[in-house]
C-alpha cells in the first residue's frame, strides 16, 4: 500500500470565532467539568475566552482553568503579557491554570517566557499549545470533531448547544473512544499516593463514578449531578478491546472491594475525632502498599490500550 500523507490543518483559514468554537467543543469532549463557559462568543472576554471549573478529588476546593485562544500565524510575547494582565483583572479571579491555545507557530523560548511570567503572577501552571500541538491533540482525542470542522459542518453558537453537539458526534474509531475515556483515569483518585489521600470517602466515590462512566457513558460530579456523556465500553468495535475494558472494569470493582475490606479490618479507619464529616483517615502500611499496587496495575492496563495515556502514581508526575 502506498503511504498516505496527512495534510496539516490551516487554522489561519478560520476566523477567531470559529477557532474558539472548535477549542470549546474539544475541551468539553475530552474533560470532566463542573462548568465550562465560553466568554469569547459574547465579546468583552477580559482575556478569558473559555473558563472552566473542575472538581479535585479529595479537595474541597475546585480548580479554575482559563483558556485563551490566539488564532495567529505567530504568537508574540506582548500578546501573552496582555492576556495574562487581562485575566488577572477579570471577575472570575486568578486562575489556577492558564492555557493559551494558538493556531500558529510558538517558539520554545516563548513558552518558557510565558511560564516564567505566570510563575511571577503566582499562577500555579501555564501551558502554551502551538497550532501543530493542538492539531495533534485533536487527531488523537477528537478526530470526529476535527472532521466535522474541516468539512464545514456549522458548529452551534451557544455553549450549551456546543456541549450537546460535541456529545452527539460519535467517535470515529476505538482509538478516539479510548482517548475520551482516558480523562476518567486522569484524576487524583488514581495517581495520588494513598498515604497522601486527603479524603478517603471521596476516593471510593471516584471509583464508583468511573465504573458507571465506563459502563453507561454517564459522567457525574461528586454530588451525583450528571455533567456529560461519553462513549461507553459497549460502543467499542474491537472484541479484543471490549474484553480488555471489561477486565479494567473488574479491576475497578476489585479495588473498591479491597477498600471496603480494609475498612472492615481497620487497616483504613477514621482518625478518631468527633466530627462525622472529618475527611482524615488512618491507613496501615499494608493498605497503602496494596492500594497503590492495585491502582498502578489498573493504570498500566489502560496504558496497554492507549499508549498516549500517561501512567503516574506519585506526586509531581
Amino acid at each position: 500500500m502506498p503511504n498516505r500523507v496527512v495534510q496539516p490543518i490551516h487554522f489561519e483559514d478560520f476566523d477567531g470565532h470559529q477557532f474558539e468554537r472548535l477549542v470549546f467543543a474539544y475541551l468539553w469532549r475530552t474533560g470532566t467539568w463542573q462548568s465550562l463557559d465560553w466568554y469569547g462568543q459574547a465579546g468583552g472576554d477580559s482575556g478569558r475566552d473559555i473558563w472552566g471549573v473542575r472538581e479535585q478529588d479529595g479537595n474541597p476546593h475546585t480548580q479554575k482553568v482559563c483558556y485563551q485562544c490566539a488564532n495567529l500565524k505567530s504568537l508574540s510575547y506582548k500578546k501573552v503579557q496582555d492576556d495574562v494582565e487581562k485575566v488577572l483583572g477579570c471577575p472570575n479571579g486568578k486562575p489556577d491554570i492558564f492555557i493559551i491555545v494558538a493556531g500558529g507557530v510558538v517558539s520554545a523560548a516563548l513558552k518558557d517566557k510565558a511560564k516564567k511570567l505566570c510563575e511571577q503572577k503566582q499562577i500555579d501552571k501555564c501551558e502554551v499549545w502551538s497550532g501543530k500541538e493542538f492539531e495533534e491533540r485533536l487527531r488523537a482525542n477528537g478526530e470526529s470533531l476535527l472532521k466535522r470542522f474541516i468539512e464545514g459542518k456549522l458548529f452551534p453558537e451557544s455553549p450549551a448547544e456546543l456541549c450537546k453537539f460535541s456529545e452527539s458526534i460519535l467517535a470515529s474509531s476505538d482509538k478516539e473512544t479510548l482517548a475520551v475515556m482516558a480523562s476518567l483515569f486522569d484524576r487524583p483518585a488514581f495517581y495520588t499516593p494513598f498515604q497522601g489521600e486527603s479524603s478517603v470517602p471521596d476516593f471510593k466515590k471516584a471509583i464508583t463514578d468511573t465504573i458507571e462512566a465506563l459502563n453507561t457513558g454517564i459522567c457525574r460530579l461528586r454530588d451525583g449531578t450528571e455533567i456529560r456523556r461519553i462513549p461507553s465500553r459497549h460502543t467499542l468495535q474491537s472484541t479484543e478491546t471490549k474484553r480488555a475494558l471489561a477486565r479494567i472494569e473488574r479491576m475497578l470493582v476489585e479495588l473498591r472491594a479491597q477498600y471496603d475490606e480494609y475498612l472492615r479490618t481497620g487497616d483504613i479507619r477514621p482518625c478518631g475525632c468527633d466530627s462525622i464529616d472529618c475527611p482524615v483517615f488512618m491507613c496501615s502500611p499494608r493498605a497503602v502498599q496494596e492500594m497503590d499496587r492495585m491502582r498502578m496495575a489498573l493504570l498500566n492496563a489502560f496504558h496497554d490500550l492507549d499508549a498516549s495515556f500517561e501512567v503516574r502514581v506519585g506526586w509531581g508526575l
